[in-house]
């Protein structure tokens, strides 16, 4: 997986090899662009302008606040990196993603997507916004990581670079690791589901938020962990994880619950709460 940053700031990401470090230089991430599962290159969009003071915005057509980012410097960039035109770049297997709050939500099923690509050109827009023919010609999609707006898109671009690292065959230390997590794909055959109903991983399905955690010591400053845990029933933890995870969605991503695969059991379980 090569991955291809569009930046007004190169220095915020650097990566290995760069001599300092930058937001690529920790974690599983680092270790996934040292062992060459991945790779990620920066372009300064300030490369690509012609003129002394190395423009990169102007003024938006019919008056407003802020500053536009242009396309020219854009285009440039992107179409010295080879990448296939946007007509047949799925067949291609890359993709060029516009970060910008007026994208689609980035989602976890978004990254699955992602991971499957052999080559991702992330453009970080900047000031009040870019050109929008970057959008509408050149880039596949536009992303937003949340519904707030940011300085730019760089951070957004370090979250995608991140979410879809970590899917990668190799990057984590098990297979299954984000599989089985919040908004992981779960058990979703019913082959992989014990004879209760409750998914083998013990972990919460079908887009739920994770079960909680526990490790030692079972009993911390007064407060011990759920006794279900520590006795060893396996049949009665994953009952106790898959509500769990139930009551951990409801309370915090009560909007997962409309398109999640939910059980009878669950929806009693759901409704007593």
């Amino acid at each position: 997986m090569r991955f291809d940053i569009v930046t007004l700031f190169p220095d915020f990401f650097r990566g290995p090899g760069a001599g300092s470090t930058g937001v690529l230089d920790f974690g599983v991430v680092s270790r996934a662009f040292r062992s060459g599962i991945a790779e990620a290159h920066t372009h300064d969009l300030r490369a690509f302008t012609h003129d002394r003071h190395r423009t990169v915005d102007d003024r938006p057509f019919g008056g407003g606040e802020g500053m536009v980012l242009k396309p020219a410097p854009i285009f440039e960039c992107v179409e010295s990196l080879g990448v296939a035109h946007k007509s047949i770049r799925n067949a291609s297997r890359e993709s060029v993603i516009l970060l910008s709050a007026q994208g689609m939500k980035f989602t976890q099923a978004t990254a699955r997507r992602l991971a499957a690509l052999e080559r991702i050109v992330l453009i970080c827009g900047r000031y009040e916004g870019v050109d929008e023919r970057v959008s509408q010609f050149l880039a596949d999609d536009e992303l937003s990581i949340g519904d707030y707006v940011l300085s730019g898109g760089e951070l957004g671009a370090a979250v995608i670079v991140d979410a879809v690292v970590r899917l990668l065959p190799g990057v984590l230390g098990h297979a299954d690791s984000s599989r089985y997590e919040s908004f992981g794909e779960g058990d979703v055959d019913t082959d992989l589901k014990t004879e209760d109903g409750v998914p083998r991983s013990t972990n919460a399905a079908g887009g739920l938020l994770d079960y909680p955690h526990y490790t030692r010591p079972a009993d911390f400053r007064g407060t011990p962990i759920p006794e279900v845990l520590g006795e060893g029933d396996h049949s009665a933890i994953r009952q106790w994880r898959r509500r769990a995870a139930l009551a951990k969605t409801l309370a915090n991503r009560r909007d997962l619950l409309a398109s999640a695969d939910l059980s009878d059991d669950d929806r009693d379980f759901l409704a007593s709460l």
